[in-house]
């Protein structure tokens, strides 16, 4: 049968053995080197004689869920615009998200919070700005919300390459791809103490050039077997709204929640909203006026309005002011949908890059014009426009280590240090992925459910393909 080809049974077990044995891993180093922070051990939180209202899990939760379900549904639905691959949309972003928390816990760890030989973790910040507390150790905590934007990342690089690769494949990428994360997360905000609250650059620019460089490493120059599944269909494009809906209402809540309590996080909150609101008015005008005949496109109203939460993940927590905000959405927004219209085509005709979901144009370039853009507002800090609130946006400005225009630079530079990170390896990851050992699709099944998910109703159509062939044997 064409649509279900048979697999060798090493390659049927390459999924379970994978998981199995990652989850087997991760559990060992868990049992080993993973603890509790103050805040939920028990004997450490009472032997503080605190009340049980200033724990940090009653501050930072409600964030926390707001992010975690971007990543489920939001991430997850956005993909399902694909009308035969709705099921591994959603089904590999569990799983990928899933493996990334608890190996990015680890890895971020080790980096972040690793001190008295363990790694502590519990839902708050562990950046310094972002708790009150005075003990050294506790500022190094690792929290539930730091490996949820690793899945971003992760989820992210997967649009690029969704309906290409097969579930090994993707785990593999996520092994790797999350050490990259943390490595690359680390020498920008710890080494070269780059400001990065909503993730412009350690999030989405990242995300996005890995996973594009590692589509142009997997280019399939017979993809065109394949293309009449690469499109949608009236009830996967209403799904994908939904994803669409979910990530555009808790943007806000994703840029701030790493940022410090008080005024930062509420200004953060506030410069998303207005700039998501001026990117999806931006993206319906352009829609119509580029269409030809004044009709909107969906593909651009699920992606592009949601350009605003990206460009503002730098400047975000700065004092961008409220028509910076819609300023800048504007200009994101009308960006990334002229990129649907215009750059996707290009991008495989001229550079071999077949980019499934478009994230060069919702997470690439809104990514970098929002590092682009917390350059410029950094250098345009002052003590005069942020008060004694300067220590909690630029700690080394306000201190005296260095000028605005010096922190303006080490902002540029940590764009340059996250695209380096995101095309090298991606290219490395890329050609690992390209082992003849791992299972996937060819290319007359990609962007479909049925080579890897029990589908309903499959057997029945299988039948029904076979009556219509079969001859007619009557005498």
């Amino acid at each position: 049968m064409a649509r279900t080809p048979r697999r060798t049974a090493g390659r049927r077990l390459q999924l379970p053995l994978l998981c199995l044995l990652f989850q087997g891993a991760t559990a060992i180093v868990f049992a080993f080197f993973v603890r509790y922070d103050h805040e939920t051990d028990a004997a450490l939180w009472h032997w503080g004689n605190h009340s049980n209202a200033d724990n940090e899990f009653y501050f930072h939760y409600p964030s926390f869920q707001d992010v975690h379900t971007m990543v489920f549904v939001g991430f997850g639905f956005l993909m399902v615009f694909l009308q035969r691959y709705g099921f591994s949309s959603v089904g590999f972003t569990f799983l990928l998200a899933a493996f990334a928390l608890q190996w990015s816990t680890l890895v971020q760890g080790f980096l972040h919070s690793f001190h008295g030989g363990h790694i502590h973790v519990g839902v708050e910040r562990w950046a310094p700005e972002a708790t009150s507390h005075p003990s050294p150790p506790l500022h190094t905590d690792l929290n539930m919300i730091n490996a949820d934007f690793c899945a971003g990342a992760l989820l992210i690089s997967f649009g690029a390459v969704l309906g290409k690769t097969g579930p090994a494949q993707l785990l593999l990428m996520a092994l790797l791809e999350v050490v990259l994360f943390g490595i690359n997360e680390f020498v920008l905000l710890d080494l070269l103490e780059v400001r990065d609250a909503g993730g412009s650059m350690t999030i989405h620019t990242f995300g996005a050039y890995f996973g594009l460089v590692l589509s142009w490493v997997l280019y399939r120059p017979q993809l065109e077997k394949s293309k009449h599944h690469q499109s949608s269909i009236y009830h996967s494009d209403l799904f994908a709204m939904i994803g669409t809906i979910f990530l555009w209402i808790f943007c806000p809540s994703f840029n701030s929640a790493p940022t410090s309590l008080g005024d930062t996080q509420h200004r953060t909150a506030l410069n998303t909203y207005y700039s998501l609101t001026a990117s999806t008015l931006s993206t319906f005008a352009l829609s119509a006026l580029v269409s030809g005949d004044g009709r909107l496109d969906m593909v651009h109203i699920q992606n592009a309005a949601l350009a605003g939460g990206v460009v503002v993940g730098t400047s975000g927590e700065m004092m961008l002011t409220p028509f910076g905000a819609l300023a800048a959405g504007f200009l994101a927004g009308t960006v990334s949908t002229l990129g649907y219209k215009f750059f996707t085509p290009s991008l495989e005709s001229k550079f071999k890059v077949q980019d499934t979901c478009g994230v060069h144009n919702l997470h690439g370039m809104p990514g970098v014009l929002g590092a682009l853009l917390g350059v410029l507002v950094t250098a345009l800090a002052t003590h005069e426009a942020y008060g004694d609130g300067l220590e909690d946006v630029f700690p080394l400005i306000a201190e005296g280590q260095c000028s605005a225009t010096s922190q303006a630079m080490r902002q540029l530079f940590g764009l340059f240090v996250t695209l380096a990170f995101a095309f090298v390896g991606g290219s490395l990851v890329g050609l690992l992925l390209r082992l003849p050992l791992l299972d996937t699709p060819p290319d007359s099944q990609c962007y479909e459910d049925q080579i890897y998910w029990e589908v309903p109703g499959e057997h029945e159509d299988e039948a029904q393909r076979t009556l219509s062939v079969e001859p007619d044997t009557r005498a």
